[in-house]
């Protein structure tokens, strides 16, 4: 009989919000009011006081916590970890507005898929009209995707010929939410915090509004692909749902915005 796969599936917070019940979620809070929060019995980004960059929770966003959860010790014979947003989770069936939380990922459901594959991943983001390149130069400063296609180029080269063909792609897999089997989420980390670490030692983020500060998560998002396709890693699509209303028309609205006021910027599309 096959052993049991043993795993946690982190749930990132900065606010008390409620929680799935089953036990393989676990609140992991981050940011600045952390102390206040009753989650603090469970787990905090600040746990590891020598190996952690919580204090960078503003620029790192998630990120802080999925550094936390990969570098402790405690988590290191578990056979797969992921990570959701307290607002947004991978999901199963016909999920109805009224009755999200009754549609979040099960354990069941997650065992299930790793008998076939090592990574869960959301579906795929479609732009149709932005490559990835030209959708982060309209919302976000361009030339720290530069400075990371530089640092890659640097670090690991073999990696460069999927970041530019991921880079002219115009879809995406977002949110930095992910489940994956321990050893490729290791070697993820790895590869990943390698590389932001040495772009947050070249760009300077002075005079960022609090929203472009996030630069690290952003570029996760796209670095994320990268990895995938280079290593070839089986994985699986799975529905996702953001737990509150969305207004898509002022999604929409300004995501055409971006594209007219910041066309000049792109160089990939």
């Amino acid at each position: 009989m096959d052993k049991k796969l043993e795993g946690y599936i982190f749930v990132v917070t900065h606010k008390d919000y409620p929680m799935p019940i089953e036990k393989i979620y676990m609140p992991i809070t981050v940011g600045k009011n952390k102390q206040k929060l009753t989650f603090n019995k469970f787990y905090t980004d600040d746990a590891l006081e020598n190996r952690s960059i919580a204090k960078k929770n503003d620029s790192y966003c998630e990120l802080t916590a999925l550094y936390a959860m990969w570098q402790d010790s405690n988590f290191s014979k578990l056979d797969y970890m992921g990570l959701v947003h307290y607002r947004r989770y991978f999901t199963e069936g016909k999920v109805r507005k009224k009755n999200k939380f009754e549609h979040i990922l099960s354990e069941k459901r997650v065992l299930k898929l790793f008998k076939q594959y090592d990574v869960i991943l959301p579906k795929i983001r479609h732009y149709f009209i932005e490559t990835n390149y030209s959708h982060y130069a309209h919302a976000h400063n361009v030339k720290d995707l530069d400075t990371t296609r530089s640092v890659i180029e640097e670090l690991h080269p073999e990696y460069l010929a999927d970041f530019d063909q991921v880079m002219k792609k115009t879809s995406g897999h977002r949110f930095n939410l992910m489940i994956m089997k321990k050893e490729k989420l290791d070697a993820y980390c790895q590869w990943l915090f390698s590389i932001l670490f040495e772009v947050e030692n070249r760009i300077d983020c002075e005079g960022y509004d609090p929203y472009q500060t996030r630069v690290f998560g952003f570029l996760s998002e796209r670095l994320l692909d990268v990895w995938i396709q280079y290593q070839q890693v089986s994985y699986y699509e799975q529905n996702y749902s953001f737990m509150e209303k969305e207004n898509w028309v002022l999604k929409g609205k300004n995501f055409l915005m971006r594209k007219i006021k910041r066309k000049s910027l792109v160089k990939y599309d």
